[in-house]
């Protein structure tokens, strides 16, 4: 398996996806990952996450918006979390398979250049 850059997963588009895709390996979505800043492989190997710690609660929510916007235009959904009014965790794997394809590292790549207020300005 040859690990796709994130610049390269930024160039991407998710391809619709009802099921009849190969997953992703737990092998190799450990490999992947590790394109991405701060995402990291569920113990299973079937999904992706991220953590933030955001400023208040309206920016864990203008974040969500974001995403949603971005999940539309991708055709890709993520799980969204938002816990204690600033703890958002954001979990991607592709529904139709259970587990992991392109689809959710191409995500996880785009949603981190989305605009987020972070706690303390970090």
């Amino acid at each position: 398996m040859t690990v796709i850059a994130a610049e390269q997963l930024l160039t991407e588009k998710c391809r619709p996806c009802e099921g009849g895709v190969d997953k992703f390996t737990p092998e190799e979505a450990a490999i992947q990952v590790k394109s991405l800043a701060g995402w990291r492989l569920s113990r299973d190997g079937q999904r992706i996450e991220k953590h933030w710690h955001v400023k208040d609660f309206m920016a864990g929510i203008a974040f969500f918006q974001e995403i949603a916007k971005l999940a539309e235009a991708e055709g890709h959904h993520p799980d969204l979390h938002l816990e204690g009014y600033r703890h958002v965790w954001i979990e991607l794997r592709t529904h139709a398979i259970g587990g992991l394809s392109a689809n959710d590292f191409i995500m996880a790549a785009k949603i981190d250049r989305l605009p987020v207020e972070l706690k303390g300005g970090l």
